[in-house]
């Protein structure tokens, strides 16, 4: 479909992804409990912002490796395998990395948006995990061009943005669910990291 496999399953695990407790995660909440659920929506708006930013420039260059050499962008893959393989681990061993949300400045809409997007943006593990986790959801023989990398990018932002919304909502009684949770969600995140991981090689060498 559009270039794509396994659409099921990307939009199960960006769900499943997007819930565990992150930098956008952290950011929403702590601006929505300094400042109230509308500058939580311009959070929202900002960290979405950078995303979609993230995805056009992955999309751009997935899609040009893809069609000038199929070996290179193996290699993108197997190396994308590789990383998500250490993030899986990383969050496996790690003990609860869930800080407080700390109550911050007063920030004019605007101000939180830019600073939002800016986080997002500049975070190199953001862009590193779209390179690795975009191409496993790429038909080989796409003849779409940067059309599956968007659409599945899109994807990922629209149920990234509907949990961050749901934050700025319910923001008191998430800071406590993932007070109790972060350690269950890092192990249930990590696990779905390797095993992409583990199929993306497996897919490799079959």
């Amino acid at each position: 479909m559009f270039g794509m496999i396994h659409y099921e399953m990307f939009l199960a695990a960006s769900i499943i992804l997007n819930i565990t407790p992150g930098s956008d995660t952290i950011y929403v909440l702590s601006r929505s409990i300094a400042q109230g659920r509308m500058t939580g929506f311009y959070s929202v708006l900002g960290t979405s912002a950078g995303c979609v930013i993230h995805t056009v420039l992955a999309a751009l260059g997935l899609s040009v490796i893809l069609a000038q050499s199929a070996l290179v962008f193996m290699m993108v893959k197997i190396a994308g395998a590789v990383y998500l393989g250490y993030l899986g681990v990383t969050m496996l061993l790690a003990k609860d990395t869930l800080a407080a949300a700390q109550m911050k400045e007063a920030m004019s809409h605007k101000d939180t948006f830019w600073q939002g997007l800016i986080i997002d943006v500049l975070n190199p593990k953001v862009a590193l995990f779209f390179l690795s986790f975009l191409p496993q959801f790429i038909d080989p023989q796409n003849h779409y061009g940067m059309i599956p990398f968007l659409i599945l990018g899109i994807t990922f932002i629209v149920t990234g943005a509907i949990w961050l919304l749901f934050v700025v909502y319910f923001s008191a009684r998430v800071t406590t669910f993932l007070r109790k949770k972060t350690n269950l969600m890092n192990k249930v995140c990590g696990s779905i990291y390797l095993l992409l991981g583990v199929k993306l090689l497996a897919s490799e060498k079959s």
